[in-house]
């Protein structure tokens, strides 16, 4: 891997993603420790989805993608990029919508060239010009949606063509020497193609530096349970991360264990929050509900610092599982609602029915079938960085933990559909 970084990458981009990613991105960490033993708060990473707005279609999207667009403006992205840097964040992650549909977002980058920027995509936009401006910019690094072959893809991503087009933006973002990643939401359709040595050895061969599994959520207005994984399908994920971890000369994100293979979720420790196109300030992207907005007239850090509704979110679900509470617990999300008087952050206005209609399954935690990190240099990172922060060690009772794969199984769950593999 080392050999891949020294010879395959712009060593200036290199450079200032070790400092701004690594170096700095720690010293963050480094302060929200600091920060919760003083009983303050304040996340050390942020996500902005800057646009609601996308060229594709995909299944089981949660955005209101073809709603009337609205976005975060420049100057509201910039007043809160600076609020973020003055708590010492150092690190951004921008989403949709699809975000190269944001006409200002380049211009952004050019703005903040001392944090850096992780831009959740298609790939549908990176041409060799807004490539050569990244480049320019230097702390900035794609990360491309794939979702399965071109059949699979089309079929995800709800038109024709699909794979080719992201395919050609991989390219033109390689062949600019950006430090370039692929992510994949893994379900039923696409577990077989895409979690398999062959595909990340062929990621390998395009230049790619990383790679992040995500595991599919059936949420949103149109939820398609049947591609939702199992139980061992989500442990052969875990496995083939930490494998991969251990044996190929690729990075390998996840954001659902520490080191030893705990579960834990980001948003319940407090690692990371997200703010909507509508600058609603939310516990993560997939839970549409708010109290609180960054265009409100008090500072960012006091409203992180005296949100009721985001510190009972983090006290509640770590009471009640490590894993994925909108997965999980559905109902918890409900209550919160109703105890805050939190709003619907979506343009459809339906997320609170959406969260009654959810059938538990499990997520990320499987209590006994804990896998732990092979790798030392993943080991050492975690145990730092990524952890719960004491979150789930101060709140979490395993006796309050409702397993789903106790309940009965939904139709729709032994469904799988062949026509979907």
């Amino acid at each position: 891997m080392a050999r891949r970084f020294a010879l395959e990458t712009d060593k200036r981009l290199l450079a200032k993603a070790v400092w701004m990613l690594g170096v700095k991105g720690l010293r963050s960490v480094h302060r929200h420790k600091r920060r919760l033993k003083k009983g303050e708060f304040f996340p050390p990473f942020l996500y902005m989805s800057v646009i609601n707005s996308c060229n594709l279609r995909c299944q089981g999207c949660w955005v209101d993608v073809a709603a009337k667009q609205h976005k975060i403006e420049l100057d509201a992205a910039t007043r809160t990029i600076e609020q973020a840097k003055e708590m010492g964040n150092s690190f951004f992650g921008i989403l949709g919508g699809e975000p190269f549909m944001h006409k200002d977002l380049l211009t952004l980058f050019e703005r903040h060239r001392d944090v850096y920027f992780q831009v959740f995509t298609n790939g549908h936009f990176i041409t060799d010009e807004v490539a050569k401006r990244l480049r320019d910019c230097g702390n900035v690094t794609p990360l491309i949606s794939v979702e399965g072959s071109e059949i699979i893809s089309d079929t995800r991503r709800g038109r024709g063509g699909v794979l080719n087009q992201t395919m050609a933006g991989i390219e033109a973002a390689v062949r600019n020497k950006l430090l370039v990643g692929v992510c994949t939401s893994v379900c039923k359709s696409n577990i077989d193609d895409l979690v398999s040595e062959k595909w990340v050895d062929r990621l390998i061969e395009m230049g790619v530096m990383y790679c992040w599994f995500h595991i599919y959520r059936p949420v949103g207005p149109e939820p398609n349970p049947q591609l939702a994984l199992s139980s061992e399908e989500q442990r052969r994920v875990r496995q083939f991360v930490v494998d991969t971890r251990a044996t190929k000369p690729i990075v390998v994100i996840d954001a659902y264990h520490d080191d030893a293979g705990n579960a834990l979720c980001p948003a319940v420790t407090g690692f990371t929050h997200h703010v909507g196109p509508w600058g609603d300030i939310e516990p993560c992207p997939v839970i549409q509900l708010a109290t609180e907005s960054i265009h409100d007239d008090r500072p960012l850090k006091d409203t992180f610092n005296n949100s009721a509704f985001l510190k009972d979110f983090r006290e509640l679900t770590a009471g009640e599982t490590r894993g994925c509470v909108i997965m999980e617990r559905p109902d918890l999300l409900v209550e919160l609602a109703e105890k805050h008087g939190a709003r619907d952050t979506t343009a459809r206005g339906g997320v609170i029915d959406e969260l009654k209609n959810v059938s538990p399954r499990r997520s990320q935690y499987q209590p006994g079938d804990e896998i732990p990190e092979r790798s030392f240099v993943y080991r050492w990172a975690k145990k730092y960085a990524f952890n719960d922060f004491g979150t789930y060690a101060k709140h979490f009772d395993a006796n309050r933990y409702q397993d789903p794969d106790t309940k009965a199984v939904a139709p729709e769950l032994v469904q799988i559909g062949e026509t979907n593999r």
